[in-house]
């Protein structure tokens, strides 16, 4: 039995558009021709559609679609296996994103409203990126200290956090203060400033051993977005977020030194 490019159309749920690109693209040429010179599909042609929109249906190219056609017994299982494994990862991804939304769905039920005015006041410069606390949300999910974190910022009235962007814009001042005079990133100026940071962190978010720190010092370096929540771009000078990613990597050194000092006695 034969069928027009519209009889096709209408019960495969595709365009005449895509049936033409297919053709092209020389996935599924009709078999055969009417009277007229009208391309006719046959059964055939029709259970290769089928195939056709299976593997489109599972994200496969027309690339390789067509590979996979070409030679079923030896190429589909291995391509469909590989798309499994695409597909957990994303899956398994997806998962995760909508874990991220419910629990940022619940730090807006349960923390403070600030109205902007009050953002302005209490965060100054400081921007939160979405991105990046959604990709950091991501990387740190399963640690207990990114769960404390969340659950202690969603607990912070205005004052805590006006209190808290008080000490950080101190101490913000104080890092610029030491870069612009030159002193050395890996001198007691600078490892005191930042063993204030790793102390701030804990005091206000989550307990922050210095291996932890230390990890979050790499984020300044790796991620502007990062940096940006700790100095301002507009406060931001050439080579700080390294200056101050020597600095803790530093400071974390010296706890090592400290702890091997106490063995040791």
């Amino acid at each position: 039995m034969s069928y027009s490019v519209g009889q096709v159309s209408a019960f495969a749920g595709v365009t005449v558009r895509t049936l033409h690109h297919y053709d092209k693209a020389g996935l599924l040429s009709p078999s055969g021709r009417s009277h007229a010179g009208y391309r006719l599909y046959s059964d055939a042609d029709l259970v290769r559609l089928q195939q056709i929109l299976f593997y489109r249906e599972l994200g496969f190219s027309l690339v390789d679609i067509a590979a996979i056609l070409k030679d079923p017994q030896s190429n589909a299982l291995e391509h469909l296996r590989a798309r499994q494994r695409q597909l957990s990862v994303r899956i398994a991804r997806l998962q995760r994103l909508a874990e991220v939304a419910e629990r940022a769905i619940e730090v807006q039920q349960t923390g403070v409203s600030l109205t902007p005015q009050e953002r302005f006041e209490v965060f100054g410069e400081i921007t939160f990126d979405l991105s990046y606390a959604t990709e950091a949300e991501l990387k740190w999910a399963q640690s207990e200290g990114q769960r404390e974190a969340m659950a202690r910022a969603a607990a912070h009235t205005k004052e805590d956090w006006r209190q808290l962007m008080g000490e950080a814009a101190a101490w913000r001042a104080e890092l610029l203060a030491a870069f612009d005079k030159g002193e050395p990133n890996d001198g007691e100026r600078a490892m005191d400033l930042a063993e204030e940071h790793r102390l701030h962190i804990a005091r206000w978010f989550t307990s922050c051993p210095p291996d932890m720190h230390w990890r979050i010092a790499d984020d300044f370096i790796a991620d502007p977005r990062a940096f940006a929540l700790v100095v301002p771009p507009s406060q931001q000078r050439p080579g700080l977020a390294a200056y101050l990613c020597t600095a803790i990597h530093a400071n974390t050194a010296r706890h090592a030194g400290r702890r091997t000092d106490s063995e040791e006695d």
